[in-house]
């Protein structure tokens, strides 16, 4: 005897199951219409019994919109932007929304190809950071926009960004709180942003305990152990370093060990971006500033949502950091 043939179950059938019309229970699906609110979820308890697969092609026609946000970065390496998408991933998905991320690799051509790519497929918000915490240009399309971690020169524009001043300060309020007296600082280029607001929060919140002047160079572990030889022959008593970056921190870390100084015990070291690549292979791993970023990165999609929906947050957001302690401060 032949076996019965199976069929995917259909908006009608669904409709059927909750009571209402086929019409009603897309609208409750889809999210639209005035419906009450005990009808919405008598269809949405129908299409899960069911098991009742929307069609996304319907639920776009029906709704006007492509459920679809962009993500616009010029951060190739991925180091910033990929925990910003994970966290804008976790916020779009509650609605059912996927993301398309586009690397512009800095290229100004290439972002406007993006742009105009997204433009035309009718996605529904852009999302735009980098790898950089300097305001950039404000991008001109006919779509909501929010700008993270880079925020938009326009103070219209709705940005969201890292409290760097803060994240630096409490690295230095943890080292005094452990009674260190002389505290460094080294860091990246004196020209990004990002490193002369550390410095600054850094000198501000040691005060009389900070020695000689913020050390700028790259961002890179062979900084670091260069800058430990500059540091000792000018401040040969320093007893503590705070550093911009985890990349620096290593390196600062690798020589101070090669010379037979103690982490932290003779000289307590602190990162800064809680980058677990560098901060937990560190000897010892490293007391640092965490940024947040995936946090960053669902406010920022939870603010575009806001946006698509008619309700702009205008300007800037700034998030707090949080301060994470290891052994390159505390001790075993």
């Amino acid at each position: 005897m032949a076996s019965r043939s199976t069929r995917t179950p259909g908006i009608k059938d669904v409709a059927a199951l909750a009571g209402v019309s086929a019409s009603t229970a897309s609208k409750a699906l889809n999210d639209t219409g005035q419906l009450r609110a005990a009808t919405r979820e008598r269809v949405r308890q129908a299409a899960e019994q069911l098991g009742f697969i929307p069609d996304d092609r319907g639920r776009a026609l029906a709704s006007g919109r492509s459920f679809t946000v962009g993500l616009i970065t010029t951060d190739s390496s991925g180091r910033f932007s990929i925990p910003i998408m994970l966290g804008a991933e976790d916020a779009l998905s509650a609605g059912e929304m996927a993301l398309v991320l586009c690397d512009t690799r800095d290229d100004p051509l290439r972002e406007q190809h993006y742009l105009k790519s997204l433009v035309s497929r009718r996605v529904d918000g852009i999302i735009v950071t980098g790898r950089r915490t300097e305001a950039r240009e404000p991008i001109d399309v006919p779509i909501p926009v929010v700008y993270a971690f880079s925020p938009s020169t326009d103070p219209d524009d709705t940005s969201v960004i890292v409290d760097d001043h803060g994240g630096a300060a409490s690295a230095t309020r943890h080292l005094l709180s452990l009674g260190r007296e002389q505290i460094a600082h080294v860091t990246g280029p004196e020209s990004h942003l990002s490193a002369g607001i550390r410095a600054a929060a850094t000198m501000g919140a040691a005060r009389d305990a900070f020695v000689g002047q913020p050390l700028y160079g790259e961002w890179s572990e062979r900084w670091g152990r260069h800058a430990v030889d500059v540091l000792l022959r000018a401040q040969p008593t320093v007893d503590a370093i705070t550093c911009g970056s985890d990349q620096i921190a290593r390196g600062v870390c690798d020589r101070l060990r090669e010379l037979g100084r103690s982490v932290p015990y003779d000289i307590a070291v602190t990162g800064y971006d809680n980058w677990s690549v560098m901060a937990l292979a560190s000897r010892p791993p490293l007391t640092t500033v965490d940024m947040e970023l995936e946090e960053l990165g669902r406010r920022t999609a939870n603010l575009l949502l806001d946006v698509i929906a008619g309700s702009p947050r205008r300007g800037q957001l700034i998030l707090p950091t949080r301060l994470i302690t290891r052994e390159s401060t505390l001790g075993t």
